[in-house]
């Protein structure tokens, strides 16, 4: 019998957010580039994500969790605040190209065609109207579920007490076919530029990006692909997507060039309005996972949370600049920042994709990738991704780690189990140990908060089982917190729910979640401001 999406909500108690006028954190963990020198933080107000159409296949079962961290706010108003998403519509063609855009012919699979010749695009209507996970407690994760091959899209926000940190963990296991597995993803917050390394067009990888519009208004979007010469991306092929008010559109990568490439970069651009966007990749013989996207560009670059059983892992770098890019790339380890044999520095060309086969590169011990500009002076920016293997023959799995940001203040991650939860922090400069203060939540169906504190010493990696809620029912979240004066730290979960004997599993990076911003102190000119 078919499960259809439930809901659950539990009481409404909180703190509301103060209003004002505020200049957000910028990309990387930096405040805004015309951020004001001074002012006071305060939560967010407002919250939206994203979540992609999870799969088609009929054996799929997909779970999501909502959370929200408690915290302290401020204002007049504070036992306000809701979070719900609601399906959204699905534009595409029979070939799941989007509307008005052609993809490879359907009798031969070459050339160019046009939207006519895989039959006339149709806007989907959403299966279900009602409110998919709403929540109205801080603190505490709301589960729901489903197993329908038409499971849509689903957009939608948060307000006052809780949109700080508001998360939304979207996870699907495959029992079958081309992309088997465990997919897990954290859905995404709207936004106008994305990068994806590591994509591929390759025979025996179907990858797809989602790209889903929250608002109502319509969104157009640019799609482009490079690879190790330049750009792939026939010409045309990409552009003027456009992406109607509450729908998605899923985009095959292979309908945008007739050039077979593995290790590939997209680069998705929005002309006008905002998306949501992520890369749901599948393959024949290793299974499959969403890959988010990666931070945006810069001259360093970490790729936090390589298993200790990684049997293969492929470094996917792209330097979308005007310069050429010589970084460094060391692995930290439980005891300290080491060399790849062989691969003391790593040279990116302008505009173009460079793919290394890093392989066993763990050898038994977790770890993280640390990509820092070479001692020649270069800082051209650059930004990254792993494909994870773990596994042999018929028995691969794979996940992907794109490079992520710091946790500046908290990040958090829902949708942890009792069994295959492994928590990732990692302190990637020497000298510079990071203290970090992690909160496992109360469980979905029952169970007491649990604070631990860890020590990760500048320049190593440190993965750990994390702790669980006293008396755990259900599935939780994990918080993560830098305490003061502790230097940078990076974080990833790995969710490993085996399915027989697959390694199923799944790798999602925590970055800081933005949920605070600068608010000026009176007299400032608020033309400095950026939203």
């Amino acid at each position: 019998m078919k499960r259809t999406i439930i809901s659950l909500t539990a009481a409404a108690a909180a703190l509301a957010a103060v209003t004002g006028v505020a200049a957000l954190a910028a990309p990387g963990g930096g405040a805004a580039a015309a951020a004001p020198a001074s002012g006071t933080r305060l939560p967010v107000q407002r919250s939206t994500l994203v979540c992609p159409a999870p799969s088609s296949s009929e054996v799929a079962d997909t779970t999501y969790t909502a959370f929200a961290p408690p915290g302290a706010a401020t204002g007049a108003d504070t036992k306000k605040g809701t979070a719900q998403l609601q399906p959204a519509g699905t534009v595409a063609d029979s070939h799941g190209n989007p509307a008005g855009k052609g993809g490879k012919d359907a009798k031969d699979g070459k050339g160019k065609g046009t939207a006519a010749d895989a039959g006339a695009p149709q806007t989907v209507p959403p299966a279900d109207t009602k409110p998919v996970v709403p929540l109205q407690q801080a603190g505490k994760p709301v589960t729901a579920a489903t197993d329908s091959p038409d499971a849509p899209a689903l957009t939608g926000s948060a307000d006052g007490l809780l949109a700080p940190g508001w998360t939304v963990q979207q996870t699907t296991a495959v029992a079958a076919g081309s992309g088997r597995g465990l997919q897990g993803l954290t859905c995404t917050a709207p936004d106008t530029q994305f990068w994806f390394p590591g994509v591929s067009t390759a025979a025996g990888r179907t990858d797809y990006v989602h790209l889903t519009n929250p608002d109502a208004i319509p969104a157009v979007v640019d799609l482009e692909l490079r690879g190790k010469d330049g750009a792939l991306t026939e010409s045309g092929g990409g552009e003027d997507i456009t992406v109607p008010p509450h729908t998605t559109v899923p985009v095959l990568l292979s309908t945008l060039t007739t050039t077979a490439v593995d290790g590939a970069a997209l680069h998705v651009t929005v002309r006008s309005g905002r998306i949501g966007a992520a890369v749901q990749a599948a393959d024949a013989k290793t299974g499959g996972d969403w890959l988010p996207p990666a931070a945006d560009p810069a001259p360093s670059a970490v790729l936090p949370g390589i298993p200790a059983d990684a049997t293969d892992v492929q470094l996917v770098a792209v330097a979308p600049g005007d310069a050429d890019a010589d970084v460094t790339v060391q692995l930290a380890t439980p005891t300290g920042l080491i060399t790849p044999a062989g691969l003391d520095t790593l040279h990116v060309k302008s505009g173009m994709t460079t793919t290394v086969d890093l392989k066993d590169i763990t050898k038994g011990e977790a770890g993280s990738l640390v990509l820092t500009p070479s001692g020649d002076g270069s800082t051209a920016p650059i930004t990254a991704a792993l494909r994870v293997l773990r596994g042999k023959g018929d028995s691969q799995e794979m996940a992907f780690i794109p490079a992520t940001r710091p946790v500046e203040a908290r990040g958090t991650v829902a949708d942890n189990r009792a069994k295959g939860s492994t928590l990732t922090l990692v302190a990637p400069e020497k000298g510079k140990d990071a203290t970090v203060k992690v909160t496992a939540s109360a469980g979905s169906g029952g169970g007491s908060p649990v604070t631990k504190t860890f020590t990760v010493k500048g320049g190593t990696n440190l993965a750990v089982q994390p702790p669980q809620p006293s008396g755990l029912k259900g599935s939780y979240a994990l918080t993560v917190e830098p305490q003061s004066g502790s230097g940078p730290v990076y974080a990833a979960r790995m969710l490993a729910l085996p399915q027989g004997g697959l390694p199923a599993f799944t790798i999602q990076p925590v970055p800081d979640d933005r949920g605070s911003v600068l608010v000026p102190t009176a007299g400032q000119d608020l033309s400095l401001l950026t939203r």
